[in-house]
């Protein structure tokens, strides 16, 4: 069993105001763990009441007390020992180092410390134990805080489906090609008249995340350095007239190929290796598997696991590779500020916050 924190743990999130940073207040402020204690903004919002600044985008109401509460700036110190990042990549970088220089917790949802090999890139259902990189991290660094980073919003929900079937059959090609939500690119996002009627075979620099970010994810820990599986990935993105959910078209191959009847059972009975299940945000089940021929669907299966869940079908024979199948990750909730919770919990259950 996980202790549950006798009281709310204080917490902060920057850039408050964006599009990823309202929905982690959505997200936290009901939460039996957490407490927001703190809202930071660019210095054009600093000093204002959030509620008289911010244009709430979320479909549940402003909860009055963040409402009531004074944008502050993005800098240390906050009155929070957890800090959530929802910052744009062009500040971040230099301003998480800064909170974790002055001791904060930082689990960051921007790319700029990702693929940093002392910090560990989380999806907890898989690489939970990757966490031991922060005692490298601060010995690398000076600061007694610490980074916690979590994959862009296509790679999260990819890696938890080859995480889980990695584990049991070693995957070494995968080709995947994304149709990714218009909220992906925050708001307001990509313009109507580029987006409707339309599908943009580009977006900028996601491929590439998508590549590097699923091999460390699914690296193994030795000696304090991840080591990346020998693993091909081809990675195709595309933004199509989607709201929310993003849809993964994923063929894998392995080094010992199984059938589909193993695949479905593998995705459908995933064992909880790390105790992740018993976090608040952890879904039961992380994967839903879906054996109707026309799902998954964003609209209808992106909600699942209040968001956490991410929703496989069409599991069938590749003639290319071994298998193919489609998924469903809602890439604000379980690809941004839903999976940066559920790392922050983590870190409270392994005794790593301070």
């Amino acid at each position: 069993m996980i202790p549950t924190p006798i009281s709310r743990i204080p917490v902060a999130v920057l850039g408050a105001t964006g599009a990823v940073g309202q929905k982690f207040l959505a997200l936290l402020v009901d939460h039996p763990w957490f407490e927001v204690a703190a809202v930071a903004a660019s210095e054009r919002s600093v000093g204002m009441r959030y509620g008289d600044r911010v244009q709430w985008r979320e479909p549940t109401s402003l909860p009055a007390a963040i409402a009531a509460l004074t944008i502050q700036p993005a800098a240390p110190p906050l009155p929070a020992g957890i800090v959530f990042s929802a910052l744009d990549a062009d500040i971040a970088g230099s301003i998480e180092q800064a909170f974790a220089a002055a001791g904060a917790i930082v689990v960051s949802n921007a790319r700029n410390h990702r693929m940093d090999p002392d910090i560990p890139l989380i999806v907890p259902e898989i690489n939970a134990d990757h966490l031991d990189l922060l005692s490298r991290q601060r010995a690398n660094r000076p600061w007694s805080g610490a980074i916690v980073a979590n994959p862009n919003c296509s790679t999260a929900g990819l890696a938890l489906v080859l995480g889980c079937l990695h584990r049991r059959w070693p995957v070494d090609r995968v080709f995947v090609s994304t149709m990714q939500a218009v909220s992906g690119a925050g708001y307001p996002g990509v313009p109507s008249l580029d987006i409707l009627d339309n599908v943009i075979p580009y977006i900028a620099g996601e491929e590439e995340k998508i590549e590097r970010e699923t091999r460390k994810i699914l690296g193994r820990l030795v000696d304090g350095q991840v080591h990346a599986p020998e693993l091909t990935l081809s990675a195709h993105a595309n933004r199509v007239p989607v709201l929310d959910g993003h849809t993964e078209a994923v063929s894998i191959g392995f080094t010992e190929p199984p059938g589909v009847d193993a695949v479905h059972e593998a995705l459908s009975d995933f064992p909880d290796q790390w105790g992740v299940a018993e976090l608040p945000s952890s879904p039961n089940p992380p994967i839903v598997v879906d054996p109707r021929p026309d799902r998954p669907q964003p609209r209808l299966d992106r909600t699942q696991g209040q968001g956490m869940s991410v929703t496989v079908g069409r599991i069938r024979p590749c003639p290319l590779l071994d298998i193919r199948l489609t998924l469903v990750v809602h890439n604000t909730v379980r690809g941004a500020a839903g999976l940066a919770i559920q790392d922050a919990e983590l870190l409270v259950a392994r005794g790593l916050i301070p």
